[in-house]
């Protein structure tokens, strides 16, 4: 192995020096100035997502255990700016609830490892990758979920998470197992071709496609989702809405387009109508919800049907638009948790009532709120709506009309409950409204950032083309 093999890695390593780093500098840093880890570990993450701009040559490590190419370098960088923009929100977080138990870098340590799970997740062209890669990205975010120790809510939504994933690991196993008996190799690019339409192999398929879809909170995997979200710490909620599940949303797309496509006229049932139900169930259930945290965790459940739809075109223009709408998602969701997260610091408040006449006295806060949301429902002209209008695209072009229907449906059905969110924000009044304050610098870098992302990447045409341009090479 050489030098350039190596550097193959060079997001795995990069951000393994970065956990070494912060794990030193916590042993030297005193207990009055643990702030500085803070700044520390931001300013390593941020010199790491700029490095991964860098261009690269494809290549595969390990005889094709781990595998790279331009568009998993791309899917990296767009994680990459994701969790960039998370530690930013979380910085208020830390110094606010967590400075004074002195456990700051413990959950810079602890998530960073989670996204180096995510990434050899990406990276799988191996079964035994993906399951170690699956591993180190959940149990982690196990441990951040239940980081505020004296919250109860906190402890429940961690042992939730932890027994759920349990669970969805030993179903993966087993149809990772299924799949080895009937292609005699654990290499995606071995049991292309080899895996034929049988009882066994739906078997395996339905197994390792629910182990995925308890990550990417699939209806009926998604009962944990609303619980966890809830207890979990904000920033933890907001990793796992968009992070988390996008790394399992590439891999699955992955298997399905490459390994199991010899399968298709079976598993295109099995996400067509998990789509549909997944749109309507989360849609329905949003509707209920007063609690913010509650509603974007349903919201998120509805936005996977509408990234399940993109997959029943499993070409190259499906890839393109799950791509592309992942990085929509991200922004957009980044930036209702990035909101909700500064107004619970500042007041503890995160019912939607208690928002009412938000506009009045934190006006900037509002409008950020208002456009995450609108990307969210698909309004023009922000980001949104591009990316669904790409995912409608690419499931009409394999004449799934009724489906691209029931996704219109379900776009109604959302606006519905986004405008309730809206509408306490702008027009309805209270005697007692969320006070006027300032949220710390991080914070305003971070909603700064995901508003002009929002504005410009639905209208900037280039980023689509510069996705469906590398998006052609996903091979193995």
């Amino acid at each position: 192995m050489n030098w350039n093999q190596i550097l193959l890695m060079r997001d795995e390593i990069s951000l393994t020096i970065i956990i070494l780093v912060i794990l030193v500098s916590d042993l030297i840093v005193k207990d009055d100035r643990k702030k500085i880890i803070s700044n520390i570990a931001i300013g390593l993450f941020a010199i790491h997502t700029l490095a991964g701009f860098i261009p690269m040559p494809e290549g595969t490590l390990f005889g094709g255990m781990f595998k790279t190419d331009p568009l998993i370098f791309g899917f990296k960088n767009i994680l990459n700016i994701g969790v960039f923009l998370i530690l930013l929100q979380a910085t208020s977080w830390l110094n606010d609830k967590m400075l004074g138990m002195a456990k700051i870098a413990e959950f810079y340590i602890v998530l960073f490892s989670s996204v180096l799970g995510i990434y050899f997740m990406v990276s799988a062209g191996h079964f035994l990758i993906l399951y170690l890669g699956l591993e180190l990205s959940i149990l982690p975010v196990s441990a951040l979920a239940a980081y505020e120790i004296y919250n109860r809510k906190s402890s429940e939504a961690a042992i939730k998470l932890i027994l759920s994933a349990a669970i969805s690991s030993g179903i993966f196993l087993f149809g990772i197992s299924i799949l080895y008996a009937i292609g005699g190799s654990l290499y995606f690019n071995d049991l292309i071709g080899k895996i034929h339409p049988s009882y066994l192999s739906v078997m395996g398929l339905v197994f390792v496609f629910s182990g995925l879809a308890f990550k990417i909170s699939l209806v009926p995997f998604h009962l944990w989702t609303a619980d966890v979200y809830e207890g979990a710490p904000t920033p933890v909620s907001n990793y796992l809405s968009v992070i988390s599940k996008a790394g399992a949303v590439f891999i699955l797309m992955v298997l399905l387009f490459i390994t199991l496509e010899t399968m298709h006229d079976i598993w295109i049932y099995l996400v067509y109508g998990i789509a549909v139900l997944t749109m309507f169930v989360g849609n329905f259930f949003a509707l209920r919800q007063h609690n913010l945290k509650r509603f974007l965790a349903f919201s998120s459940v509805a936005q996977a049907g509408f990234i399940l739809m993109g997959m029943t075109a499993a070409n190259q223009l499906g890839i393109t638009s799950i791509v592309y709408f992942m990085a929509i998602y991200i922004f957009s969701n980044i930036g209702a948790f990035g909101v909700v997260e500064a107004i619970a610091l500042k007041t503890g408040k995160e019912n939607i009532d208690d928002y009412s006449g938000l506009y009045r006295t934190n006006p900037l806060l509002s409008l950020v709120l208002m456009l995450s949301l609108f990307s969210l429902a698909g309004i023009p002209p922000i980001a949104g709506f591009f990316g669904k209008f790409f995912l409608y695209m690419a499931a009409a072009s394999q004449g799934y009309y009724v489906l691209v229907f029931i996704a219109v449906v379900n776009v109604t059905i959302s606006l519905y409950y986004y405008l309730i969110v809206i509408r306490a924000a702008f027009l309805r009044k209270s005697e007692t409204p969320i006070a006027y304050f300032k949220s710390d610098n991080y914070m305003r870098v971070s909603l700064l950032l995901v508003t002009i992302a929002l504005l410009v990447i639905g209208l900037y045409s280039p980023f689509y083309d510069y996705i469906y341009s590398i998006s052609n090479i996903i091979k193995f």
